[in-house]
């Protein structure tokens, strides 16, 4: 018997691999001949889906939906923090180079 809880976790699945894909679209898309290239777009597109599939694991495989509201914010706020930390710092290093 299929329940809510299982049609939930493989659309969270589907939404994953599609985030996945999307990636490698990307990816393949500044490839430049065969030539790797350092793209700033497609190093900060791959943070920035990075912390969208964290959010979305933290969500619905660790259950953190069903938590008390303080943890569900403390939780996105480190998602955030996560993803300005990493992109600053990315921005920060080619901004130097």
């Amino acid at each position: 018997m299929e329940t809510a809880f299982d049609r939930r976790l493989f659309a969270a699945w589907l939404v994953l691999v599609a985030i996945t894909l999307l990636y490698l679209w990307i990816d393949h898309s500044v490839d430049h001949g065969g030539v790797l290239v350092a793209s700033a777009f497609a190093t900060v597109a791959a943070i920035a889906l990075a912390c969208v599939k964290v959010r979305i694991i933290m969500r619905e495989f660790m259950e953190i939906r069903g938590a008390p509201p303080f943890l569900c914010r403390i939780t996105d706020f480190w998602v955030v923090l996560m993803a300005a930390a990493l992109i600053g710092t990315y921005l920060a290093g080619k901004a130097v180079a």
